[in-house]
This record gives C-alpha cells, sequence and structure tokens, in this order.
C-alpha cells in the first residue's frame, strides 16, 4: 500500500486511541481560529487529492466552524402568535446539511474563487469543521490546465450557493436513481410543477 492508502485507513478507524488523540488536539486547535480562516496545506492531504486538489498554484484550502443542531426559534416569551402548526420554538433543522452550509459561509468570504469541494476534518460537541477547496479561476496555472479550466467559465461561480457541489448535489436528493427520485429530478420545485401546472393544450 502507499502512504495514501495508509492514511485512508487510519482515518476509517476514527475510534482508535491514536486518531482519538489527535482529533482532541485538532479540535482544541481549530476551537481558538477564526471561524472562517485560510490553511497553509490540507489536514487530510489524501481526502484533498481525492476530491481534486493538487499542490500547485490556484489551489487554496479554507477551514469553517459551523455550530451542529438544529437551532431555536426567536420568540419573546416562545410565543408565536398565529396558526398552531407554526407554534413550535425548538426542533428547527435546516433544509441543507452542514457541510453544504459550510461551502456557502466560505464562498461568500471569497466571491472570487471557485469552490471545487469539501471534506469533514473533525467535531466536537458543539462544532463541526470542514475544509474547502477553492480554486482561483484568474490563475494561468488553472486556466491552463485542460483537467480543471472547466471551472473557469462563467456559469461555474458560485456553485455552492445553487447546490451543483458534491454536497448541494446530495442535500437536494439527486444522488437517488430511478422512480425513487422521481420527485426530485430535475430539482423539487420543477417535478412540483410538472405534477401539478394545469396544461390547456391547443386540442383536448
Amino acid at each position: 500500500m502507499g502512504a495514501y492508502k495508509y492514511l485512508q485507513e487510519l482515518w476509517r478507524k476514527k475510534q482508535s486511541e491514536v486518531m482519538q488523540f489527535v482529533l482532541r488536539i485538532r479540535t482544541w486547535e481549530y476551537r481558538q481560529l477564526p471561524v472562517i480562516h485560510r490553511c497553509s496545506r490540507p489536514s487530510r492531504i489524501d481526502k484533498a487529492r481525492r476530491l481534486g486538489y493538487r499542490a500547485k498554484q490556484g489551489y487554496v484550502i479554507y477551514r469553517v466552524r459551523i455550530r451542529r443542531g438544529g437551532r431555536k426559534k426567536q420568540a419573546p416569551k416562545g410565543q408565536v402568535y398565529g396558526k398552531l402548526k407554526r407554534v413550535g420554538i425548538n426542533q428547527k433543522k435546516p433544509r441543507r446539511n452542514h457541510r453544504a452550509i459550510a461551502e456557502s459561509r466560505v464562498g461568500r468570504r471569497v466571491p472570487g474563487l471557485r469552490v471545487l469541494n469539501s471534506y469533514w476534518v473533525a467535531q466536537d460537541a458543539t462544532f463541526k469543521f470542514y475544509e474547502i477547496i477553492l480554486i482561483d479561476p484568474t490563475h494561468a496555472a488553472i486556466r491552463n490546465d485542460p483537467r480543471i479550466n472547466w471551472i473557469c467559465q462563467p456559469n461555474k461561480k458560485h456553485r455552492e450557493l445553487r447546490g451543483t457541489t458534491s454536497a448541494g448535489v446530495q442535500g437536494r436528493g439527486l444522488r437517488q436513481k430511478g422512480t425513487k427520485g422521481s420527485k426530485n429530478h430535475p430539482s423539487v420545485r420543477a417535478a412540483y410543477l410538472k405534477r401539478n401546472r394545469v396544461k390547456l393544450r391547443r386540442y383536448r
């Protein structure tokens, strides 16, 4: 096995003593840093390379901290004046997964870069930490590389905000194939309109 394969096997055994110690130290370190900050190198080089990262000019890694769990509605004294359906205070869950939210926050922070992919690096009782692979679409090393210059096209701006990154596609339910995913393709909204829109054909 190569070195990356050994690293991959280490990360698969997250409850081993070695990984528990490493993750405990890393989560402490990450908590001391700003919520969104640039990394000098990936924490998981094997995972980053599998997702498209290369140690060359034009590739950037950002790390972001996301608060775990659902959210609580802001309502004075917990009173919601409205229908019973809307009186919930707790158990408010976001529609997107944590990784997609992390990508969108970094994408807004550095709007000149393009989000390629992301991966989990650590978590504790309060936070989850993700690393985001970003690419500079104006760099000559990227524009001249035929394997990655697709991301320089103008329709690839802010993929993370439109749900077209890997985390966004997963959150939209588009990994489901066949009839199971019929209500998700091409999107939930489009599938709903296709079923419910009144079609008044000329000859009917």
